[in-house]
């Protein structure tokens, strides 16, 4: 069988995995980049379920001795997930989502196949890889409000208080931001400024993390100091939305985050979903310095004129106001404001995300399924 024979028949089996393979004219350099042909070969018709491994011996026709070695390299890679679970050790094949637009890229330390993966990686994301995306609704992180900038006594359901959230994790871990890191390894694109290790994980998915050198376990009080460097440096809190066992808090950036570069290169409808609050102004204290502005990563604030008699405090008399629906509700304009002019309230429509992340995976199904692109509105 030819190395092309090889790879085509790879590709049609990720095409099986629920979120699938969409088609891209970068696509089949990507798969060639991330997967030896060895890889493809052996991983074709490889479980997506997570498989003990004394089964999969038996599929594969080899002792569990080798085939676990075989299958610990390719967690290392990322190509495979690896989890104890009732006491057998089980692995799945990860579908292309999570094995090139997560695990490739946390690692902190830069490997040969890191920065030959990054560029095909770059150019797939924008050109097939996103394009179902922009069909579903439910996206697949919602809006964290900041802690600090919801007023005290404010009710907060459990999911959008980082507080009881972090109560109910008992394993921590930091990564590289996987968008910073591969744009940061392709030629193509600007370096960023911004925080690099700030991806955080827990339990499940932060053992997986750590046991294969892809991040480093932190504790409860590191994870807080990263939150609040990463509110602090102007990234949107975003936690995988879905109510039970959520796993992951991105720290986003307006610039690279995987949410909010097809919102504003692809016009997809929304970035992340938004939280159930939403900014108030307060025209009286503020002096019209227009940080806030520059620090909304969807540009739904602008400073607009503002009379009134005393114009001591803002002697351009200009102050910030809504001038789109586009609020996530995320707290970044308000933790910097230098008069407190700012405040997270609650939004007078409030919706919950799914309940599992079997529920969002069954939404975005049928949201593709449907076929119909969502498509954002330009003010």
């Amino acid at each position: 069988m030819t190395d092309e024979e090889i790879y085509s028949r790879f590709m049609d089996w990720l095409k099986e995995s629920w979120i699938g393979l969409p088609d891209s004219e970068f696509k089949d350099e990507m798969i060639r980049q991330r997967f030896s042909v060895d890889e493809a070969a052996f991983l074709t018709g490889f479980p997506f379920r997570k498989t003990p491994l004394d089964e999969l011996a038996a599929l594969k026709k080899m002792t569990t001795e080798v085939l676990a070695e075989r299958l610990d390299s390719m967690a290392k890679k990322g190509l495979v997930w690896k989890e104890m679970k009732k006491g057998k050790m089980c692995y799945a094949l990860n579908d292309i989502f999570f094995s090139l637009y997560r695990s490739a890229f946390w690692p902190m330390l830069h490997t040969d196949h890191m920065v030959q993966v990054a560029p095909s990686a770059n150019q797939y994301f924008l050109n097939g890889m996103m394009d179902d995306f922009g069909k579903v609704e439910a996206k697949g992180l919602r809006t964290l409000p900041i802690h600090e900038t919801i007023q005290p006594g404010t009710t907060v359901k459990p999911y959008e208080d980082v507080v009881k959230l972090l109560d109910g994790f008992e394993y921590f871990t930091v990564s590289a931001c996987p968008c910073r890191q591969r744009k940061k390894l392709d030629p193509a694109f600007k370096d960023s400024d911004q925080p690099l290790e700030v991806c955080l994980h827990f339990d499940d998915l932060g053992h997986y993390i750590v046991e294969n050198e892809m991040g480093r376990e932190i504790t409860r009080e590191e994870t807080e100091v990263i939150l609040k460097k990463a509110a602090k440096a102007g990234l949107v809190h975003g936690l995988s939305n879905w109510r039970e066992k959520p796993d992951t808090i991105c720290n986003c950036d307006k610039a690279y985050c995987l949410c909010f570069e097809p919102y504003y290169q692809l016009d997809h409808h929304k970035s992340l979903d938004r939280s159930n609050f939403e900014v108030q102004t307060t025209a009286e204290t503020c002096k019209g310095c227009g940080l806030c502005v520059k620090r909304c990563p969807m540009e739904a604030l602008a400073l607009v004129d503002y009379a009134r008699a005393d114009k001591t405090l803002n002697k351009k008399a200009r102050v910030p106001k809504l001038v789109t629906d586009e609020c996530l509700g995320c707290g970044v304009c308000v933790i910097k404001c230098p008069t407190k002019s700012l405040t997270l309230v609650p939004s007078v429509l409030t919706v919950d995300p799914p309940q599992s992340v079997y529920d969002w995976s069954s939404r975005y199904m049928a949201d593709v399924k449907a076929g119909v692109p969502k498509k954002r509105v330009r003010n």
